[in-house]
């Protein structure tokens, strides 16, 4: 995931924070790709996993800048097993890479703290925010990874996290919402405090 804000200077002071040129809108930007450093061995593990795999009828296998991703939703059942070995096997020999399972994919990751409270840290010290008086973070969010940013604002008392869900749920956030049609009302009553003043 590449993480943008208009050019400063890397507040988190890590090195995978670059600056890069907008030909187009002649600006500069402050990427952070916490990530970057895996980028050869992700195309190591995508192309041995690509030739393993091409005899598995359905098999896709697809590099994601930052991941790969095992499709099987195509392979017949007979052969969930074989692929599953096939990518254990491989990333045996990477152990700054792991695994995590979606719905019928598996994908391989490289380990690295790094979440969603963290991007929002990034992002208010990159723009210059964090230590702001007149500047209220809102995070609105309805999946389990958003939880470490609404543990963030919450720790650091600087901001307020939104779970939007339709059930009851624990959670980080200090608000809830049950669906995007109540973000939506949310965000224009927000927009309409601030033309009024």
């Amino acid at each position: 995931m590449d993480i943008m804000s208009p050019a400063t200077k890397c507040g988190v002071g890590h090195h995978a924070c670059v600056k890069s040129a907008d030909k187009k809108q002649d600006e500069e930007e402050t990427v952070f790709q916490p990530a970057s450093e895996f980028f050869p061995m992700i195309e190591n593990v995508f192309t041995r996993l690509v030739e393993c795999t091409k005899e598995i009828n359905g098999a896709n296998v697809e590099n994601n800048k930052f991941c790969v991703s095992v499709h099987y939703r195509n392979v017949d059942e007979k052969d969930w097993a074989t692929i599953g070995q096939q990518v254990f096997d491989i990333l045996k020999e990477y152990p700054q890479l792991q695994l995590t399972h979606g719905r019928k994919v598996l994908e391989v990751r490289p380990v690295i703290d790094w979440n969603k409270g963290k991007a929002v840290e990034f992002l208010l010290e990159s723009l210059g925010l964090s230590k702001r008086d007149d500047v209220l973070p809102i995070y609105i969010g309805d999946d389990r990874t958003d939880e470490d940013a609404f543990k963030f604002l919450r720790d650091e008392k600087i901001g307020y996290g939104v779970l939007v869900s339709s059930a009851p749920k624990e959670s980080h956030a200090y608000y809830s919402l049950k669906d995007p049609s109540e973000v939506m009302e949310f965000l224009k009553t927000l927009v309409s405090w601030n033309e009024s003043d």
